[in-house]
């Protein structure tokens, strides 16, 4: 600890992201990133501007972008938001949104950069336990608030809210801004975008680096009410004006129009998807119902310390959270037919099958 530190980054713990390691012949199965590669088009597009206009500013409005955006879910473009990820997006969303005197609601097991936002910006927050079943109660999100925040399907469980169901918690919750987070919401959920217009309180966040292949560019993306969306500008607008740069720009508005593409690698994953649940069923372990991209699973009689460390000395790495409630837990990244197969083999080398 530095004695130059200010009071702030004393108290800090750091969001830990997934390990990327570093090693040769790896099969990479705990950051949830997409198997498939981007779209022939977002990298065609993204090639056409690596040239001698990089020496210029990139639109600071993102335009052509939001645009895009806001033409693909039927909305006006000044309902749009953009930034660099989404991680970006959601730390806007901390500094404008949410009333700073109020705890902020959001799951116990869940995307653990909440928890870091609420120290970083100084918001109170409220850890609601999931049931025993790992899912979200809209009941439990009735009390005084300055916000909530959760993401759908949620993480690390996988498991979804029906659209039903946050359409009833922003009818109890009418005078705080209502955050959907869906980074994983194309493998199987129904987004809550098509709410926006009905509730002026609600948020909802995507990003481009899950179903679009594109975690590398660093593209995330808010669809609101444009008094949110203009508060979420103004921070932008006051922390950095530009950031989303060219390449970024042109890859991600190619990335959404190639429609085809895009439903293509999902219906790909989620078929992976339910093949490695069936096959993960056989081996002992209990998977959580998932709309995302992973499963989340304990198995029946061994210890998921242990099975990660064996799986890891096979060069297959997977997601193990110590934490409460959820120690005894894999996640597990949907890869490809040949890596889902690597990695059913691992376990058959641990269980000595």
């Amino acid at each position: 600890m530095s004695r130059y530190w200010s009071p702030i980054v004393k108290d800090l713990q750091p969001y830990v992201p997934g390990e990327q390691p570093k090693l040769n012949k790896l099969t990479k199965l705990n950051t949830n990133e997409n198997p498939y590669g981007p779209s022939p088009k977002a990298l065609a597009a993204m090639r056409e501007v690596l040239g001698d206009g990089l020496r210029l500013y990139p639109d600071p409005n993102a335009d052509s972008l939001r645009g895009c955006i806001a033409e693909y879910y039927q909305l006006d473009a000044d309902q749009v938001f953009v930034g660099n990820g989404s991680d970006e997006v959601l730390a806007h969303v901390f500094h404008a949104l949410f009333q700073h005197g109020k705890p902020l609601l959001f799951p116990d097991i869940t995307y653990s950069f909440y928890p870091v936002y609420c120290k970083l910006y100084g918001i109170p927050c409220e850890a609601i336990p999931l049931d025993e079943d790992f899912a979200i109660q809209v009941a439990d999100y009735t009390g005084i608030n300055g916000g909530i925040i959760f993401p759908n399907p949620n993480a690390p469980t996988g498991r979804l809210l029906a659209l039903a169901d946050i359409r009833r918690l922003l009818e109890v919750n009418n005078e705080t801004v209502v955050v959907i987070d869906e980074a994983y919401v194309d493998f199987g959920g129904e987004s809550a975008v098509t709410l926006v217009n009905d509730y002026p309180n609600l948020l909802v966040i995507q990003t481009l680096s899950k179903s679009r292949s594109l975690a590398g560019l660093r593209v995330g993306l808010a669809v609101g009410h444009r008094e949110l969306i203009e508060a979420l500008e103004r921070v932008k607008n006051s922390f950095n004006s530009y950031p989303l740069d060219r390449v970024a720009l042109a890859g991600a508005e190619a990335a959404i129009r190639d429609e085809a593409y895009f439903r293509e690698c999902c219906d790909r994953v989620i078929a992976d998807r339910e093949q490695l649940r069936s096959e993960l069923n056989t081996r002992g372990f209990d998977v959580l119902p998932s709309a995302a991209n992973f499963l989340f699973c304990e198995h029946r009689s061994e210890a998921a310390a242990d099975i990660a460390a064996a799986l890891r000395a096979d060069g297959v790495i997977v997601r193990h959270f110590n934490q409460r409630r959820i120690d005894n837990f894999l996640r597990i990244t949907v890869g490809t037919v040949e890596q889902n197969q690597l990695l059913l083999e691992s376990l058959d080398r641990f269980f000595g099958a």
